[in-house]
């Protein structure tokens, strides 16, 4: 992995003298009370601010508040006018940009693309608080109210679409959302090190426009600029070119000892002029073929960049999409990836390599940091608490809860947490998760002993990774666990046991839940574990994500078979008998992704009543803006395998289309509801499977239809667990609790 500067590494601007402010201010009135004429940085953000290490806006703040800068913010501004930007005066510094802890199209619609009534980022969970494609909009009142000041944009929202993206709400391909806000920095990915680098540089007088050199950073660069000069450019901009994009390198050999092993070279040509860079300032290479003309040796990573189809390209053209979407993905890890720049008219996006992820001292000194644990007062009553209309559910979500870890290495296709915060994890010491439940303990009001979650994107990636740090940042692979766990990956859950029974002991703690979703296929590798989690820290129900039954759907999810579910299963079950509990498994499921058939959500409906599962609420896919599931919904290939313009060499799938197969496949989880029995009639007859329908319990459903209000004919029929028990889905999104980034 490349070296980074320590975030404590640096020189502390003149302002660290001012203190520590007890919330960063949101006001003039509490500007002049801290003592400050102006603010340095100035956070615009979607969200209503929380102070809390769950919200995006207080870790960058209060981060940047280490450092020295004095950091304003500008909470779900009014956007219809530039004045409500104007309200703290002109930054020092940049403005920091945000749609806040969700993107804002998925936070406002819903998967069949209807408006949500609330919101559970704002106070009173009121909709409407923010525009759509917030980040967008607030980028361009930034500029309009003080045109001469940077604009770094951040958060998922500008994360998932700094690439040409597949846009579902308008159903077309969009531009990069550098080029439509006019941002002159997007950092995606977790930000502290950019954004502490970017800070200072600023700060010390050079000019936003020359630093393009920071990781985990996008911009936009004409082509005839200097930025591309001294790199080598790759031409990836027709399908899996140049040679094999996805071959994998022996990650146990050297960079010297691969080109040997492959018998190649990557040279200048000879016979070329001296300066032989095109317009854009970028090297071109020739490829020698020699010993092994069926693969390639590519140039030095690090001054490597990879050229995109371009948005004009990919809009137009399904295919090209599909092969975007599958270089870019195979470009994310920070120990290998190489920058990708993607032309939209006569102007380059340019993304940097991803950003090197934190240290666990790093981590620590993130979380230890001054937050006050709770709202800004502007929010509370008279009586100064946060409820009725000034409540705010995304808070309360995570208010008794301590995020352990980032990052999650499953890579789910449908997932937006891996493609943001990177398969590698980063967890904090165990010190300072103690200091932080104490703390919660002490000073959070309404504490009563019950932590709600230890979790994070995953309850138990807890400092598990890759055994060897050189085999880590040579791999290519988009998930650890899938076809099946890596030799490589640690599987061990002692220093998360080890938490569990350490936080267990603090005096005041009654109880510890694990709210965050269990990674079963992880877990089953360590029984101690489930043991652990069975007997101390399961508050009756527990839920997990097998998202199907069917091997196909699974495939395209990159998710385990659900034989692994049934041996989770199998060891929940006895370790809850033993520790004398009654408790059940709430497993989530996922209707209409990208390659599943009728036949296969026939399967899961009949799976689901053998099991005892009544579905109350279920959610489509949504095709989140990058993920590579989305990729298969708009082109109707799998990125997974090689992209060719020749159908027999690349895979096809089957894309859910039309509200007919999406109410269809929501009836099949839902297959107890009266209201989706004659859509089911209908399709099972039309499937060949009319033995389906009948009133015995082999049926999957009755043979008529009953009057409104009477009785349920399947009512005592079926087996299983708690039939009638709630059964939600995950979406794949961005968490609706901050604290837990759980996939719902």
């Amino acid at each position: 992995m490349p070296a980074a500067r320590p975030l404590t590494a640096y020189r502390p601007h003149w302002a660290k003298r001012l203190g520590v402010a007890p919330f960063l201010p949101m006001s003039r009135e509490e500007m002049n009370e801290l003592g400050w004429d102006a603010c340095d940085v100035i956070i615009v953000t979607g969200d209503a601010y929380v102070d809390h290490p769950s919200f995006g806006m207080a870790i960058v703040g209060r981060t940047l508040e280490a450092q020295g800068f004095r950091v304003g913010i500008i909470a779900q501004p009014d956007w219809h006018s530039a004045d409500p930007f104007k309200i703290l005066g002109a930054p020092k510094l940049f403005f920091g940009v945000t749609a806040g802890n969700m993107d804002s199209m998925i936070n406002r619609y819903t998967a069949d693309r209807k408006a949500r009534s609330d919101d559970a980022y704002t106070p009173g969970s009121a909709g409407g608080r923010r525009p759509d494609r917030a980040a967008l909009v607030y980028a361009q009142r930034c500029r309009e109210a003080y045109k001469d000041v940077p604009i770094i944009m951040g958060g998922i929202e500008g994360s998932l679409r700094r690439i040409a993206h597949y846009d579902y709400w308008q159903d077309k391909v969009r531009r990069s959302i550098v080029v439509d806000s006019r941002c002159d920095l997007l950092l995606y990915g977790n930000a502290e090190r950019a954004i502490v680098e970017i800070a200072h540089r600023l700060a010390a007088g050079e000019a936003v426009q020359h630093i393009t050199d920071v990781r985990g950073t996008a911009f936009m660069r004409r082509t005839d600029d200097d930025t591309a000069r001294g790199w080598m450019q790759l031409d990836s901009t027709e399908v899996d070119r140049p040679g094999r994009i996805d071959a994998h390198l022996n990650p146990y050999l050297g960079m010297e000892e691969q080109a040997a092993e492959q018998g190649e070279a990557c040279v200048r040509d000879a016979n070329s002029p001296t300066d032989t860079r095109s317009a854009d300032g970028a090297q071109p290479i020739r490829i020698v073929r020699t010993a092994r003309p069926d693969r390639l040796v590519m140039p030095p990573r690090e001054r490597t960049v990879i050229r995109l189809p371009s948005y004009e390209q990919v809009r137009s053209d399904p295919v090209l999409y599909a092969h975007a979407s599958r270089v870019l993905h195979l470009e994310t890890n920070p120990g290998n990836a190489r920058a990708l720049v993607q032309a939209h008219g006569d102007r380059d996006v340019w993304i940097n390599p991803p950003p090197i992820p934190l240290t666990t001292a790093e981590m620590d000194a993130v979380f230890d940091l001054p937050y006050a644990r709770s709202p800004h007062p502007a929010y509370a009553d008279a009586q100064g608490r946060h409820d009725g209309p000034t409540k705010i559910p995304a808070w309360e979500m995570i208010r008794f809860s301590v995020n352990i870890m980032r990052g999650c290495f499953g890579g789910c296709t449908f997932c937006s947490i891996t493609e943001h915060e990177g398969r590698i994890i980063q967890s904090r010491s165990e010190d300072s998760i103690v200091r932080e439940i104490e703390a919660m303990r002490d000073s959070v009001q309404g504490f009563t002993g019950v932590v709600s979650d230890l979790g994070g994107p995953t309850a138990n990636m807890y400092r598990i990774g890759c055994k060897s740090p050189q085999i880590e940042a040579a791999c290519r692979k988009p998930s650890c666990v899938y076809p099946g766990i890596c030799p490589n990956l640690r599987t061990d859950h002692g220093p998360l046991i080890d938490l569990y029974r350490r936080a267990r002991k603090l005096p005041g703690i009654k109880k510890i839940l694990i709210g965050s979703g269990v990674r079963y296929d992880l877990a089953v590798e360590s029984p101690e574990y489930i043991r652990e989690l069975v007997t101390h820290h399961v508050g009756g129900y527990l839920k997990i994500a097998p998202e199907h039954t069917e091997s196909g759907p699974l495939s395209k999810m990159m998710k385990p078979g659900i034989g692994t579910y049934d041996r989770f299963k199998a060891l929940f079950d006895k370790f809850s008998e033993q520790a004398g509990k009654k408790q059940y498994l709430i497993p989530y499921f996922i209707a209409a992704h990208p390659g599943t058939r009728d036949e296969e959500m026939m399967h899961l409906a009949l799976w689901l009543k053998r099991n005892g599962f009544r579905a109350d609420q279920v959610q489509t896919f949504y095709p989140s803006p990058m993920a590579t599931a989305t990729a298969m919904y708009h082109s109707g290939r799998n990125p997974l395998k090689g992209i060719s313009r020749d159908p027999r060499k690349s895979e096809s799938v089957d894309v859910i289309r039309g509200d007919r197969r999406r109410r269809l496949h929501k009836a099949f989880l839902r297959w107890h509801d009266p209201d989706n029995w004659p859509l089911l009639r209908q399709a099972l007859k039309d499937m060949g499977r009319a033995d389906l329908i009948g009133n015995g319990k082999h049926h999957l459903i009755p043979l008529y239809q009953p009057a409104k209000g009477a009785g349920d004919p399947f009512r005592g029929k079926t087996g299983g667990v708690r039939p009638g028990r709630a059964l939600t889905q995950h979406t794949g999104l961005p968490p609706r609790s901050p604290g837990k980034r759980s996939r719902a």
